[in-house]
């Protein structure tokens, strides 16, 4: 359990715990142990912070050698390192044939194969020959240690990726700390950041807890602990308890999905039915949320058996709302029948009393307020809400805000709790001015009152950019992953893509591509299986099962591009989703011309993430060149539905490029806008990359607090200094 815990707190904060239980070697025996660690990791392009060194060159060196090998395996998988990453041609990017040549190729030597000729003859006379009928198509056709021999060595250089590991503490300590932060996250929790909040929450149940939880879905996770352990449950809702029961039967806490629940103990029952009990009691309104999850509610009943527990009346009570026999109006039917009725005020009045639901409807709200003084009524309930909305409801109300200008963009982009993506036409009127400034005015203040005085603040520039986390949805588990909506620059003269799936159970194909816009969204070109080369690169070729893993690249030579806009994609074109196979995942790389190595060299990995979504076509990110010729990566984490086989880049290039149109005519909250609230409280602000000296004067380091917020922990802050790196930058949204 501990090294579990231990590769949470490496995969999370890129904090290394050095263990508490062996003492440390007086003579330094670890050093020559510590520096080969080093050096290995390195390699992957990872490093030991020089206090962490340090610290491991004072320990015995079997300890130093333990820990390493546990540390090399979690960063090779966080950088996609842990796989053997083969391609087709064996010598890729060089001697990428012409994809009509490659294909007569293949035809021409499945005619020179006895067992294949006669079915290839027989397609031939019918006009159009299937490649995957090839015996040569679509697998690897020479071994990884032929592709070794193949590749020169990576040269080293100065702008190959290196991932700083910094000392942490005891290995407890860390997951403790590292599970009160996802537990009082104020921003929901990403899928793989609620299962690690599950282990985390099993271990940690009899320590400190958070003073509140503030996300329903994290609160469920953490109640199955507590139940389990015998602790008192945190329920003030109906639904926290519906959530529990999901969690238990191990299915969607979130509720999006439907959950086939288990049959439960008797005393889980009675756990449960006494909960629900206690919330009923306590607020018998609260009856009118069953409505929403009626279905839900009948089937957990079915498990729950409340007819064989009498004590518990009111438990009893929801499930006689969930079928009908007993009738507890919902909130929002009040809302809409005000509305309905035309009373907006009386509307918005009865929505202050939610807060939250209010700050979501007040666009609708202000829409339909016909005159100054229904407007100004309105207003006025917003005001009064406001100290008690949720911070990341706030700062989501002011991006929906600053993107309702007169003029703006004529294009609404909805986004699912899955990626899920599509573009309507807006058909909103604008809101007026006068009302629009308000609000942002309104917004800010209550935001700035919330945040906290951040003492001295050093901002890296480079984070600026890096849209808010409002939702740990909005970005997928991997390295050097940015929220949705996020932009970084790109530097480099090689930009190479590379995807990696590997199936579980029936042959899948994945197919990697590329798409080239030009500034008016239209079609350039593209790489894929069916265009091999381009003036702008090359494809490493088509694999089409993977049943022990397989890998695609696409290399691109980013001076040669025509277009404006790269996009990559991976398409499904047959077999399982990619919340089916075994593991599926895409990054991509930057090099110098010069450099040579192997296709895959995880010192030039920029970012790897997961690939997981309900689609059959993903889009984790877009490029862009500016007017000035320079590149920056647009974070999309974006799933089109596409079609249930046969997804290829040329049938839904102009389904991305309207969806990259609307998306682009946004402007996201990005840590900028927090940071220039910040800077009216701070004692000084300071830009700072960490490269140079320290962003204050020698023998002057700052007595009050400090708050750095950028890409990646410098060395040289003073101790107890607060760090907000995009690995806990949901700590910046206030609560």
């Amino acid at each position: 359990m501990v090294h579990a815990l231990e590769r949470l707190v490496v995969r999370h904060t890129h904090r290394l715990p050095v263990p508490t239980a062996v003492g440390r070697d007086g003579a330094g025996g670890g050093a020559v142990a510590a520096r080969r660690f080093d050096a290995a990791l390195m390699s992957v392009g990872f490093k030991l912070s020089a206090e962490l060194l340090e610290e491991l060159s004072g320990r015995a060196p079997e300890t130093v050698v333990a820990l390493a090998a546990r540390t090399l395996d979690t960063v090779r998988e966080i950088v996609g390192d842990h796989v053997r990453h083969n391609v087709y041609f064996v010598d890729f990017p060089a001697h990428v044939p012409d994809t009509l040549d490659f294909w007569r190729e293949r035809v021409a030597e499945a005619l020179g194969d006895e067992k294949s000729r006669a079915g290839v003859l027989e397609q031939l006379s019918d006009g159009a020959v299937d490649l995957l009928t090839l015996p040569s198509y679509g697998t690897y056709r020479h071994t990884y240690a032929d592709l070794l021999a193949a590749h020169d060595e990576l040269i080293a250089a100065a702008g190959d990726r290196i991932t700083v590991l910094h000392l942490a503490g005891a290995p407890d300590d860390e997951a403790a700390a590292l599970y009160l932060a996802l537990a009082g996250s104020v921003t929901p929790l990403g899928e793989d950041d609620l299962k690690d909040l599950a282990v985390l929450a099993g271990h940690c149940v009899d320590g400190p807890q958070p003073e509140t939880i503030p996300v329903r879905e994290s609160r469920a996770v953490v109640n199955r602990a507590r139940l389990a352990a015998g602790a008192d449950l945190l329920l003030d809702t109906v639904t926290d308890v519906l959530r529990l029961a999901c969690a238990l039967s191990g299915g969607d806490v979130t509720l999006r999905e439907p959950t086939r629940f288990r049959a439960l103990s008797r005393p889980v029952r009675r756990a449960v039915l006494a909960g629900l009990d206690a919330v009923v009691a306590a607020a018998p309104a609260k009856l009118a949320d069953v409505a929403a999850h009626r279905e839900p509610w009948k089937r957990l009943g079915e498990r729950l058996h409340p007819h064989e527990y009498p004590r518990w009346p009111h438990a009893a009570e929801v499930f006689a709302v969930a079928r009908g026999e007993r009738r507890a109006r919902s909130f929002d039917s009040l809302v809409e029948e005000r509305l309905g009725r035309n009373d907006v005020t009386g509307a918005a009045e009865l929505l202050t009393a939610a807060p939250g639901r209010l700050f979501r409807a007040l666009d609708r709200l202000l829409r339909t307020a016909d005159g100054p003084e229904r407007r100004e009524a309105v207003l006025a309930a917003a005001e009064r809400a406001a100290p008690h909305v949720a911070g990341r409801v706030v700062l989501s109300l002011r991006e929906h805000v600053q993107n309702r200008a007169d003029g703006g963009a004529k294009q609404r982009v909805f986004v699912n709790r899955t990626g899920g993506a599509w573009v309507t036409a807006d058909t909103r009127p604008p809101l007026p001015e006068d009302v629009r400034e308000r609000l942002l005015a309104l917004l800010d203040d209550e935001t700035r009152r919330r945040l906290p005085a951040p003492g001295h603040l050093v901002v890296d520039p480079a984070v600026l950019d890096v849209a808010l986390p409002l939702s740990g949805r909005a970005t997928a588990a991997g390295l050097g992953v940015l929220p949705r909506g996020s932009v970084s620059p790109v530097d480099g003269e090689l930009l190479r893509f590379f995807m990696y799936w590997k199936q579980t159970r029936r042959s899948t194909d994945y197919d990697l591509s590329a798409l080239i816009l030009d500034a008016d969204y239209e079609t350039v070109t593209w790489l894929s299986y069916t265009t091999l080369t381009a003036l702008e690169g090359e494809h490493s070729g088509d694999i089409t099962n993977a049943p022990d893993g397989a890998s695609e690249f696409i290399n691109l030579r980013l001076g040669a591009v025509r277009g404006t806009f790269l996009v990559p994609q991976v398409d499904i074109y047959s077999g399982e989703d990619f919340e089916q196979v075994d593991e599926s995942f895409f990054g991509y790389m930057l090099r110098d011309a010069e450099q040579a190595g192997r296709p895959f060299e995880p010192r030039t990995v920029r970012m790897k993430s997961d690939l997981r979504g309900p689609g059959r076509v993903a889009l984790p990110l877009a490029f862009q060149r500016d007017d000035d010729g320079r590149w920056h990566a647009r974070w999309l984490h974006l799933h089109l539905r596409g079609q249930p086989s046969a997804n290829r880049v040329e049938e839904n290039r102009v389904s991305v490029a309207v969806l990259l149109r609307g998306l682009l005519a946004r402007t996201p909250l990005t840590v900028r806008h927090l940071t220039e609230l910040m800077a009216d409280t701070a004692t000084t602000t300071s830009l700072w990359d960490g490269e140079a000296a320290a962003p204050w004067d020698e023998g002057t380091v700052p007595d009050g607090p400090v708050t750095y917020i950028g890409l990646e922990r410098p060395a040289g802050l003073p101790a107890g200094a607060r760090v907000l790196t995009p690995e806990n930058l949901r700590d910046l949204i206030p609560s």
